[in-house]
């Protein structure tokens, strides 16, 4: 395997507009997933990406009408709905 791979590019971070956008889009998905399955998970590697999930999440609990809650290990964040027990991520 050859040692010259070159590093990845860094992440440029969202902007305002983008994070709000992001929240609303996602909001639908994660909606949609807690009616079919109870749960949600994505990997949220980045502080970034957490806070626009939990944006999102919130956004999807304020839709359904019913608190949810996110928990994240670094790596991925998982929400479910705050009824529910919680649960486990393994990293």
């Amino acid at each position: 395997m050859p040692l010259d791979i070159p590093p990845s590019r860094p992440r440029t971070p969202l902007t305002p507009d983008e994070k709000v956008r992001g929240a609303m889009a996602f909001a639908e998905l994660i909606a949609e997933h807690l009616r079919t399955s109870g749960r949600f998970r994505v990997t949220a590697d980045t502080p970034d990406t957490v806070e626009l999930f939990q944006a999102a999440a919130r956004r999807a609990g304020d839709a359904l009408q019913r608190p949810v809650v996110s928990y994240s290990n670094g790596k991925d964040i998982i929400v479910t709905f705050a009824d529910q027990a919680a649960p486990v991520i393994e990293p």
